[in-house]
């Protein structure tokens, strides 16, 4: 029996929830929230819907009973709040910082062999806390971006294309922010051939810009943050430890030496199996890649370094 708990019943943990159910990744999803009956409401409905999509999975909803989530193979942290108007960035950090550490240590109390899948932004820095805070060995501590990243990605690139998804291949690596994330325009290709040799370099800048305000431009559209896209990654990375899969997708990782970093979780490809991160994949970057790595890297430590300066870590 496999089962998975889903922290936050939001929009994202909602939509992460349905996704590992629909699909069957684990036999249970538990849900909680801390606000009376969202969860319990979104499972029964997720639940009604059984029949109808002929999944077999059991959905549970909870309001903050840990209890609940015992046993879980795999809990996904995707509570938090986002940035409102006025707020800074140390503020957003803060809140947020406290809310990560705070479910991740009570979640952790009932699986303590868990592996932790983290969503929750500013998402490299709420990794880093994960791993610098809980005592986890790295392999159990993940976070989500670089799959979310890599498939809007996909999507510009088939977009542009004009072909479907599932024959593209992208990565991207670097932090999972606006200014920080990285497209390998380089490495991306379309039924084994090179984009570069199928898109003139105008079209592929265009690419990579539209994935580095990908979910800027989403927010922009729907006055809100995206959901559909990053709930299912969330499910998607799940799917890879729980199944054996070993799938090669990039996360937001502790790095010890690879890539030339060290002391700082940011998005680098991984092999996901059952043990969580099975293997970091060291791509050979060129040099102009290797800078943007760089810079990337400077960015996720400036914010992480807020966490020192509010003493949360």
């Amino acid at each position: 029996m496999s089962k998975v708990t889903v922290v936050g019943a939001g929009n994202v943990g909602a939509t992460c929830a349905n996704v590992l159910a629909y699909n069957e990744v684990a036999d249970e999803i538990v849900m909680l929230d801390v606000k009376e009956g969202v969860s319990e409401g979104k499972a029964m409905d997720m639940m009604q819907t059984a029949q109808l999509l002929g999944f077999d999975s059991t959905v549970v909803g909870c309001t903050n009973d840990y209890a609940q989530t015992a046993g879980s193979d795999v809990i996904i942290i995707t509570s938090g709040i986002p940035r409102k108007p006025g707020m800074t960035r140390e503020e957003l950090i803060g809140v947020n910082a406290g809310i990560v550490k705070n479910v991740a240590e009570s979640a952790l109390k009932y699986s303590p062999d868990a592996i932790l899948i983290v969503i929750s932004n500013p998402m490299d820095t709420m990794t880093y806390l994960a791993y610098k805070s809980l005592g986890l060995p790295k392999n159990r501590i993940i976070g989500m971006g670089g799959a979310l990243d890599s498939s809007r990605f996909k999507y510009y690139l088939s977009q542009t294309l004009n072909c479907n998804a599932n024959e593209v291949e992208g990565i991207v690596i670097g932090g999972h922010g606006d200014t920080t994330m990285i497209p390998l325009v380089r490495l991306a290709t379309y039924k084994g051939l090179p984009v570069g040799s199928l898109l003139n370099n105008e079209k592929l800048v265009e690419i990579i810009k539209s994935t580095m305000v990908g979910g800027a431009t989403l927010t922009g559209l729907l006055g809100t943050s995206a959901w559909y896209a990053p709930g299912a990654a969330g499910a998607y990375v799940a799917e890879s430890i729980l199944h054996n899969q070993r799938k090669q997708i990039p996360c937001s990782v502790a790095l010890d030496g690879e890539y030339g970093e060290s002391d700082i979780c940011i998005g680098v490809p991984v092999i996901l199996g059952k043990n969580g991160i099975e293997e970091i994949v060291e791509l050979e970057l060129i040099t102009e890649e290797k800078e943007l790595f760089a810079k990337s890297a400077a960015a996720v430590r400036a914010t992480n370094a807020v966490l020192k300066e509010i003493h949360v870590l």
